[in-house]
């Protein structure tokens, strides 16, 4: 079998392998970090969720197919494992990258919310008072 074709076998089986396992990964640990962005919605942070691993995975093994090409032919075992060391580590900075963007949209969304709670009393206002020293609730001046 040619090594550029064992070259390409082994680069889809180990970047489908790796983008499955992050996609699983940043989706279990990530469902309850969305449950706090949308203020513990949990059915909303469930689609939202499965909306961005699907796009996650949509991105990441188009970008693996499209990285596929090999320009030069591989000939021996050296040039197999620098072929295969090229583009799996391309493939691993675009996988951290997205993740980062998506962290990074996620936590300025939990931010703006956090300071939408803090803006908003834990209790309605219960009267007003006005400053010291006027209106009808001050003590009478006595006239002398």
């Amino acid at each position: 079998m040619d090594l550029t074709v064992v070259a390409y076998v082994v680069y889809l089986l180990i970047s489908v392998a790796l983008t499955v396992w992050v996609a699983r990964t940043l989706s279990r640990n990530g469902r309850i970090f969305l449950a706090d962005v949308l203020h513990g919605n949990e059915k909303l942070a469930d689609a939202v969720n499965h909306l961005l691993v699907v796009g996650f995975y949509l991105v990441n093994l188009g970008f693996v197919a499209l990285h596929l090409g090999q320009d030069d032919a591989v000939a021996d075992a050296r040039r197999l494992f620098e072929a295969l060391s090229v583009k799996l580590g391309v493939v691993l900075l675009v996988l951290g990258v997205m993740h980062l963007a998506n962290v990074y949209v996620l936590n300025r969304i939990r931010r703006r919310g956090v300071m939408e709670r803090e803006q908003t009393p834990p209790v309605p206002p219960q009267g007003w008072t006005g400053p010291a020293g006027q209106g009808p609730w001050t003590a009478p001046a006595t006239g002398a």
